[in-house]
């Protein structure tokens, strides 16, 4: 029994994952293939009737593959799903990712549908923060994208610039209640985003630079980074 193909109704919206075009392209040239060997070979081996059409279609982003189209798609480029999924850059997505409807994810998480639902098309995070620990855990969001999501990166790259230039121990006890971090490893990655920022400043100074030197500019850029340095200082 084969699937209705795409564009015929098979697989609602909110069940498609995320879609990388340009890998599948690059996946298919590879293996030296056309679009109807894709379709055949998800045809043959999976009982899927998608078209060629329907293939270059998705590789032009014009349309995205449901959960069991893309499986197919991944047997038939002799990989696994994951290389065909594009990273989820939004709450929207995150959530379409699994599969949820909008309804459930609210239910889950203790919020009203209409405020959820403005959540992710504001970007601006209206909830408790038990509540973001529930979306975090039911979408599985690193933490990074959780702050990221929910509207709390700045607020902390704020801290970590403060950290960076001033005193970094003033800043340990805000950034500990965004990110519900553990106080040892914050202190490790605040105090080394000072000491590096600091010699920045210090080298700049030793050479007498002026504000357009590369130096300077060095330390500027290193601010401007500041977020995802704190970041791989904690994964290292």
């Amino acid at each position: 029994m084969t699937t209705k193909a795409p564009g015929s109704g098979a697989g609602p919206p909110e069940h498609r994952p995320p879609f990388d075009p340009a890998a599948a392209r690059r996946l298919r040239r590879a293996l030296g293939l056309g679009h109807d060997h894709v379709a055949y070979g998800m045809r043959a081996a999976y009982g899927l009737a998608v078209p060629a059409a329907a293939v270059a279609d998705w590789e032009k982003g014009h349309a995205r593959p449901t959960r069991h189209e893309l499986d197919a798609l991944a047997g038939a480029l002799w990989c696994t799903p994951a290389d065909l999924m594009g990273s989820p850059t939004s709450l929207r997505a995150h959530r379409r990712a699994h599969g949820l409807p909008l309804d459930d994810v609210a239910r889950h998480i203790g919020m009203d549908p209409a405020t959820y639902l403005s959540a992710e098309q504001t970007g601006r995070w209206p909830g408790t923060e038990s509540q973001a620990t529930r979306l975090a855990h039911l979408l599985r969001l690193p933490l990074p994208d959780l702050l990221d999501l929910t509207g709390r990166s700045e607020p902390l790259a704020g801290h970590l610039r403060e950290a960076a230039t001033t005193r970094w121990q003033p800043q340990l006890r805000p950034i500990a209640r965004l990110t519900r971090l553990p106080r040892r490893p914050l202190e490790r990655a605040l105090s080394t985003l000072h000491e590096e920022y600091q010699a920045r400043i210090a080298a700049a100074a030793n050479w007498g630079d002026d504000p357009g030197s590369e130096t300077t500019a060095a330390a500027a850029t290193y601010l401007q980074q500041v977020l995802p340095r704190f970041w791989e200082l904690l994964r290292n």
